[in-house]
């Protein structure tokens, strides 16, 4: 626990997300960089936190112990703008705020219905639950000061104060873009979990046996006893790593010598219309792509012109595998040449700041009044 000094502007508070969350770490660094002093209160380990915000955490709860501390965090958040991450925050922070005087910003970062559909404890009486939370998270954002979303068609689709900030990479947290390393590696970052092709990947690599996988970040709870199985007894165990969580620098550092990035989603209703934002890192580090033939995903990798597309069935594992024998041998140029064309991807992705810059000013606004960006 880091302990600030003077009352802080902003309070991001977060009952569902741990402190080394990237898009956390992309919120802290802009508003940082504005010039706004922050805390965090959220889960998992404060030395992963962003760098230079006063942190608190606590151990991941259950769902009634959840929504409990939520209501413990929001009282506890000394700003002067409360910045929820989750349906739960942002429901015990709008009720403590108004008590308190203090300003809300709802950062949507997911559609929380859709995104149901892809949790396999989300059935039953806990689904039902989860579904009126959701709701209701949806609904009551509509009364926050601002609402931050992370695409438009994630939803509130109309509130009085809306921005969209998607999830763009912040650039300086990645390294720059550099050749590949041999043997040749694929890396995937981000959440571990069947849906988002775990097990395609491994049995890939199985049949790619030129090639390396790393793999980083939090494994889903569903499949972490037979992934700790296969990297102890697996036939490709040799050849693939799992570095566990990292803050977003320490991940995205293992893109450096990388071949390629791995974006495997199901098709599923929360990720068809889904964009996510590794695969705008991957890209921006000079990394050529595969992904799933999922609509938005096909149209920005056949846009830009850098990677390939596997299909989201069965046949996923088989057709990556193609891939990466193809990329590491015969047809080495293609994925020279979709690298290439990353780079000119990356020199356009400068103009990102600018959204970060306007969700920067929007919080500024609420939390200093009165306070132009030419005198910040």
């Amino acid at each position: 626990m880091t302990v600030a000094r003077s009352r802080p502007d902003v309070s991001i508070i977060t009952s569902g997300h741990d402190v080394a969350d990237a898009r956390i770490h992309r919120l802290a660094a802009a508003l940082t960089h504005d010039g706004l002093v922050l805390e965090l209160l959220g889960l998992g380990d404060a030395a992963l936190a962003p760098p230079g915000v006063a942190t608190r955490v606590h151990r991941r709860p259950g769902p009634i112990g959840r929504a409990l501390l939520a209501l413990r965090f929001a009282a506890m958040g000394r700003g002067r703008v409360l910045l929820a991450l989750d349906p739960d925050s942002l429901l015990a922070s709008l009720v403590l705020a108004r008590l308190r005087r203090r300003r809300v910003v709802a950062d949507v970062h997911e559609d929380y219905r859709a995104l149901l559909n892809d949790r396999p404890w989300a059935h039953g009486p806990k689904g039902r639950a989860a579904g009126v939370l959701a709701r209701a998270a949806t609904a009551a954002a509509r009364r926050a000061d601002l609402v931050v979303v992370a695409d438009e068609h994630v939803p509130p689709l109309r509130a009085p104060h809306r921005l969209v900030l998607r999830n763009l990479p912040y650039l300086g947290m990645l390294p720059s873009p550099s050749e590949p390393e041999h043997p040749a590696r694929a890396l995937y970052v981000g959440d571990i979990r069947a849906s988002r092709g775990l097990w395609s990947m491994i049995e890939a690599i199985e049949r790619a046996p030129g090639w390396v996988l790393d793999l980083v970040g939090p494994v889903s709870p569903a499949d972490q006893a037979q992934l700790h199985r296969y990297l102890a007894t697996g036939p490709a165990r040799d050849r693939i790593r799992a570095h566990g969580r990292r803050p977003p620098r320490e991940a995205w550092a293992l893109a450096r010598g990388a071949s390629c990035g791995l974006v495997l989603l199901d098709d599923t209703p929360a990720f068809r219309a889904a964009l996510p934002s590794k695969l705008y890192e991957y890209v921006a580090s000079g990394l050529p792509v595969v992904v799933t033939d999922l609509p938005r995903q096909r149209e920005f990798v056949e846009h830009w012109q850098v990677g390939a597309v596997v299909s989201p069935g069965p046949g996923r594992a088989r057709e990556l595998a193609d891939v990466l024998v193809a990329w590491g041998g015969r047809d080495a140029a293609a994925r020279a040449a979709a690298a290439e064309r990353a780079l000119a991807f990356g020199a356009e992705a400068q103009s990102w700041a600018a959204e970060y810059e306007a969700a920067a000013d929007a919080v500024v606004a609420l939390a200093r009044p009165g306070i132009s960006r030419a005198s910040r």
